[in-house]
């Protein structure tokens, strides 16, 4: 009985328990439900492979995919005053900054870096909706003013990705400041005569959307994104009508002039490639790079070369 006890039942119960699975393996999509499984999702941009929805996608991953290899370099933001109004509501402010850099361990809701997209140099910052809602505050301020001066000094073009609640609350005036700061900074690229592209993901909404997300030379849109000041739900409650169907969508406001390009995010790239030589005046990307020729092409093709060079001045063949 020992045998059967302290052998064969464990083997027999370790074979067909039930094994512990990660939770995040698999994610399903808020439009249509299906469960999407963690790779696949991944490999295409946190964009749902059954019906297109455009999930949120973090600054890190979004820049891995939009730069050559997948290389970039950020460029340091000042830090702006911690806290500098003490707020508090229900947690302190600080508390609140703390809980957001350890969830999406990032330092604040912007990232400034510079890299190549089809060889093309440019300066690129993203929000991240992931961090206080990507709430435009002092720090967002000083990241833009210091994207646009790296730009400036690189004379490269400036790509910015918007996804934002509106100013931080937490930082009162001081965060609705930093709409004419930003909109100065906008004024320094067109003053140099360097291209600004605004590419405006779900959501981008109150003084961000007031300020630099629509002063872009190209305003790009993700499908479906929603970009207002104010949200439809207030609107309604203020104007008491019931608003068109897909108002404040991407797609609403391409068809009333309000944007110049709704692209999906899997095809974004090659879009913005496209655009920045444009603007920049270069000739279009090189698609593809023509294989190194083997070493026995290189022999035969320098052996011809030199048997050209050996024959006399007046032969047909050296003539």
């Amino acid at each position: 009985m020992n045998w059967i006890t302290n052998y064969v039942r464990p083997r027999i119960n370790s074979i067909f328990s039930r094994r512990e699975t990660p939770d995040n393996l698999w994610t399903k999509c808020n439009e249509c439900g299906t469960m999407l499984f963690h790779r696949e999702l991944a490999d295409n941009l946190n964009v749902c492979t059954n019906c297109g929805h455009h999930m949120h996608i973090s600054p890190r991953a979004r820049f891995k995919a939009l730069f050559d290899g997948g290389i970039f370099t950020e460029v340091k933001v000042p830090a702006p005053t911690p806290d500098p109004l003490h707020f508090k509501d229900q947690k302190r402010y600080p508390d609140r900054m703390k809980a957001a850099q350890k969830q999406t361990g990032e330092h604040e809701a912007m990232l400034v870096v510079t890299g190549e997209i089809g060889r093309t140099p440019i300066v690129a910052c993203a929000q991240d909706f992931s961090f206080m809602g990507g709430s435009m505050g002092m720090y967002v301020g000083n990241a833009i003013i210091a994207a646009a001066e790296e730009a400036v000094k690189l004379k490269r073009p400036l790509v910015l990705f918007s996804a934002a609640g509106g100013a931080r609350m937490q930082e009162g005036i001081l965060s609705l400041m930093q709409m004419p700061r930003t909109t100065v900074a906008v004024q320094m690229l067109k003053e140099a005569g360097l291209p600004y592209i605004v590419v405006l993901t779900h959501p981008t909404t109150g003084g961000v959307t007031a300020s630099y997300a629509m002063l872009g030379d190209v305003q790009i849109a993700e499908p479906n994104a929603l970009i207002c000041f104010a949200g439809p739900r207030v609107i309604e409650q203020t104007i008491r009508e019931k608003l068109p169907e897909g108002f404040q969508r991407a797609e609403y406001l391409l068809d009333h002039g309000m944007l110049d390009r709704v692209t999906k995010r899997t095809e974004m790239r090659d879009e913005l490639i496209t655009i920045t030589r444009m603007l920049m005046g270069l000739p279009p990307a090189v698609r593809g790079d023509l294989p190194a020729p083997e070493e026995l092409e290189v022999a035969e093709a320098a052996a011809a070369v030199q048997a050209a060079a050996d024959l006399p001045a007046d032969t047909p063949e050296k003539k």
